[in-house]
């Protein structure tokens, strides 16, 4: 019912490539992997879809993640416009490599209301959404959760961001949350109220199609630090995976962790222990 996979290429692969990723994905019997665009998308069209085919191939499931660069509430329209531009282009090559979402980071709160940064936020994304609609580019746009208060991106906001725009869901980072709170969400009982919040609201459409990041990760009070090895880390990640079996959720685990696909695996294995 989950397909997991790692963030970019597997350490352990023959090369950096995306295509050397996949394969090495198939190897070690995940199904799952996240192209990084973080830093610019530079994945010409030909290259995306030879990538795509060796996916279909080895059935290995891709999303992406778009660049970092991205600032749906900037002061200067100029960084608007160009964060528009980068998430259109992450969008258009996610489709030729037959991904089937592109998770991103909103925004910045930048002092803001934040029902002024959601409005400008919601603006801007249903803006890409009719340029991709009208494309017949249908990979699904994902907000994901921030590990930061100073950033856009609670679980509130980005659940409500999906139910206002078709072809927009969450991608729920456990991880972000957990440090976005300074340490809550972090047992059985938080983790089943964020599932079945999410479930209330967008109902099959997510409960069938979820997409998560999960890793051990350092934080302070100011939110998230970095990443971290899941078992050099606090977060329950056992009790995690126990309630997305309890709900029944389908969809992608994908892993930040810095070990990559030793964690992938660790989730995995803890996942199909649970039965």
């Amino acid at each position: 019912m989950i397909k997991f996979g790692t963030a970019g290429v597997p350490l352990s692969a023959a090369d950096s490539s995306t295509e050397a990723g996949i394969r090495r994905i198939r190897e070690l019997g995940l199904d799952a992997m996240e192209v990084e665009f973080v830093h610019g998308v530079r994945m010409k069209e030909e290259k995306a879809r030879l990538n795509g085919r060796t996916a279909r191939e080895e059935n290995v499931s891709l999303s992406c993640h778009a660049p970092y660069y991205v600032n749906l509430n900037s002061k200067e329209e100029e960084k608007i416009i160009a964060s528009k531009q980068r998430l259109i282009q992450t969008a258009r090559t996610a489709d030729f490599l037959g991904a089937h979402s592109i998770i991103f980071h909103p925004a910045f709160y930048s002092g803001d209301d934040p029902l002024k940064v959601f409005a400008q936020v919601l603006d801007g994304v249903a803006e890409i959404r009719r340029i991709l609609d009208d494309e017949g580019c249908r990979v699904i746009l994902r907000a994901e959760t921030t590990g930061k208060p100073s950033q856009f991106g609670s679980l509130e906001e980005t659940i409500a961001l999906a139910a206002e725009v078709e072809g927009v869901l969450p991608c729920i980072d456990f991880s972000h949350l957990h440090a976005r709170s300074n340490g809550l969400y972090n047992s059985y009982d938080e983790f089943c109220a964020i599932l079945d919040k999410t479930a209330e609201k967008l109902g099959d459409q997510w409960t069938k199609n979820a997409h998560f990041h999960v890793s051990g990760i350092d934080y302070g009070l100011k939110g998230e630090k970095k990443h971290l090895i899941l078992q050099e880390a606090d977060l329950n990640y056992a009790d995690l995976l126990k309630a997305l079996k309890t709900f029944g959720i389908q969809g992608t685990v994908i892993c930040e962790s810095p070990n990559m696909e030793k964690d992938t695996l660790l989730l995995q294995e803890t996942y199909r222990l649970l039965g």
